[in-house]
């Protein structure tokens, strides 16, 4: 398993041979550079290390804004400074893709845990509260992972068996049929 460092442009649609429209999200993969090749004897795992977007002001140590390890099975097939492009995923057709997702801040748990709300009327003070999240004595705490109010959003979200079904090599894009996590310009790891 190889992969590529990209940046979500937005969504459009394509038409295919049979007249049905596809959503398709578009995806700008700049030409990544190999900067590292990790081996099983020497760092524990078979893995190449990319660098994704050149610094404007390069240092000595930090030379990429964006940096990634993807494993892969043969590191033979890679060498130091090699350039990774859209090309090495025209032959694919679904990979695995992993993106942040857009944060919606502290959220309640209508929204966050899809709960169900209390009655609006007939003297009822329950209108969007969680309600009981416990026993009184035993076990005498709230359980770990019991659905309450907090942060919503802004995590790492990965979609497996995602389509390619557009390449524009000229222009370094790559369109993944349906939607992509993220905001526009947001970071996506394609994993091949």
């Amino acid at each position: 398993m190889s992969g590529i460092i990209g940046r979500k442009i937005g969504m459009t649609r394509i038409i295919d041979e049979n007249g049905k429209m596809i959503p398709l999200t578009l995806v700008q993969c700049q030409p990544n550079k190999i900067i590292q090749i990790k081996t099983v004897e020497k760092d524990g795992v078979n893995a190449i290390v990319l660098g994704h977007e050149p610094k404007k002001r390069p240092t000595k140590n930090s030379k990429y804004q964006n940096i990634s390890q993807f494993t892969v099975s043969k590191v033979e097939d890679f060498a130091v400074d090699q350039e990774i492009t859209t090309e090495t995923l025209s032959e694919k057709t679904h990979v695995k893709i992993s993106a942040t997702s857009k944060g919606k801040g502290f959220q309640g748990v209508i929204k966050r845990h899809n709960f169900s709300r209390g009655p609006e009327t007939h003297g009822s003070r329950h209108h969007r509260e969680p309600g009981s999240v416990g026993a009184c004595a035993a076990p005498g705490r709230v359980l770990k992972g019991t659905k309450l109010p907090g942060q919503m959003g802004n995590v790492k979200v990965t979609r497996k068996s995602a389509e390619l079904v557009y390449f524009d090599h000229s222009n370094h894009l790559v369109g993944i049929k349906g939607s992509v996590p993220g905001a526009k310009n947001n970071l996506v790891y394609i994993f091949a």
